[in-house]
């Protein structure tokens, strides 16, 4: 019943994509087209990598201001949405899927370094890919918690990796860790977003999808660190603080698919939790990513800030503070996705002269820049082509 079920969205998906991700074998070095893979050894082109941005466009021609900021910042990675929120309009960076796959292989030739191109494709809700600009369909995490069957999810986990890797997409900010434990939150439960609130069922499904990602070359980010799913509140929208509701419960689920040893990036979470730190958000946290992610549970690899511009930091925390904090406390690549409640044009370069600042003044260390660095070139190694 369950694969006849997924057979149902299968049977949605245009002939012609799903020509695309049966017939080809879809490794994601089809799609992994580089200009140059240049080194360069300056504290510029470092902070460069240690930053993503989300910007506007559909294209990006020698004129175009993300093409000058791959240039001239050095920019690792960037994200792309669908939709743009201060618009309040579709298109904003994802109409099609051949579109899109001219879109990132345009950015991959002005990139002087391999570049994170990265998406936030977890099913359901959260889909930047949809069926009505011509992608497969794909199940929430929810629905997929409640069949419980790992063949359904494999064959969900297949198609999502194959459709991300086709069209040149590298990073999948997915899948989500966070355990169902109120089901009214209004960024977790209520959209739909947690496989449940078994750690184990949580673990074994994201494992699942982890893979097939890793199969196909896309790289997987686990979030949200060190647990949303018991909250109350939106971090999208102001300070969330889970004090009062949090349990180590949560961390469970990380701990499991970090020991599989599936797992390359975590995104860590702008919540506010006294258990683990009575000053500091997760993102700004030491005693989280370095004592707890690090140290307790183990992980070597890119921690990723959820974004920065989100007003569980803005509406606390200057930009100047907020960066320093965040990379001392052991963040890796800081996320800017400019799609919230307005767009920031200048926010890249304003984020870089400022870490650069921050570094030059000697509140972040040049060694701190190296390890962040040292993480991010390996993680790039795993890419296709840079094997």
């Amino acid at each position: 019943m369950v694969l006849k079920q997924l057979a149902r969205y299968a049977r949605r998906i245009p002939l012609t994509i799903l020509a695309i991700l049966v017939i080809l074998p879809c490794s994601a070095a089809q799609r992994s087209v580089h200009a140059q893979t240049v080194i360069d050894d300056s504290l510029d082109f470092k902070i460069g990598q240690m930053l993503m941005l989300g910007f506007r466009g559909t294209s990006a021609t020698p004129g175009s201001i993300i093409v000058s900021y791959l240039r001239n910042l050095h920019l690792g990675g960037v994200i792309l949405f669908d939709f743009d929120v201060a618009k309040r309009e579709y298109g904003r960076n994802i109409l099609s899927p051949t579109q899109l796959a001219d879109l990132t292989e345009a950015l991959q030739l002005e990139a002087p370094y391999p570049l994170l191109i990265a998406v936030d494709q977890e099913g359901g809700t959260v889909a930047r890919l949809k069926p009505n600009a011509g992608f497969p369909p794909h199940v929430s995490h929810a629905w997929l918690g409640e069949q419980d069957d790992v063949e359904t999810t494999a064959a969900q986990a297949d198609l999502l990796a194959r459709s991300l890797a086709v069209v040149g997409l590298n990073v999948n900010f997915s899948p989500v860790l966070d355990l169902n434990l109120n089901p009214e939150n209004p960024v977790i439960g209520a959209l739909g977003r947690s496989f449940g609130a078994d750690p184990e069922l949580v673990a074994r499904h994201a494992i699942i999808m982890l893979e097939s990602m890793r199969e196909q070359g896309v790289l997987g980010a686990i979030k949200h660190f060190p647990g949303h799913g018991s909250s109350k509140e939106d971090s999208h929208k102001g300070f969330v603080d889970v004090s009062d509701t949090w349990t180590r419960k949560e961390l469970k689920p990380f701990q499991l698919v970090l020991e599989s040893g599936v797992c390359d990036i975590v995104m860590t979470a702008h919540i506010f939790n006294s258990n683990l730190d009575p000053v500091w958000p997760a993102t700004l946290s030491r005693s989280t990513i370095e004592d707890v992610l690090r140290r307790q549970l183990g992980f070597r690899g890119v921690v990723i800030s959820d974004d920065m511009m989100m007003r569980a930091i803005t509406d606390h925390y200057g930009l100047e503070t907020a960066i320093k904090q965040a990379v001392n406390a052991g963040v890796d690549i800081l996320l800017f996705a400019n799609n919230s409640y307005e767009y920031v044009m200048d926010i890249a370069p304003r984020a870089h002269a400022t870490l650069k600042a921050l570094v030059e003044r000697g509140e972040i260390s040049q060694a701190r820049i190296d390890e962040a660095w040292g993480r991010i070139r390996k993680l790039k190694q795993q890419l296709p082509g840079l094997e």
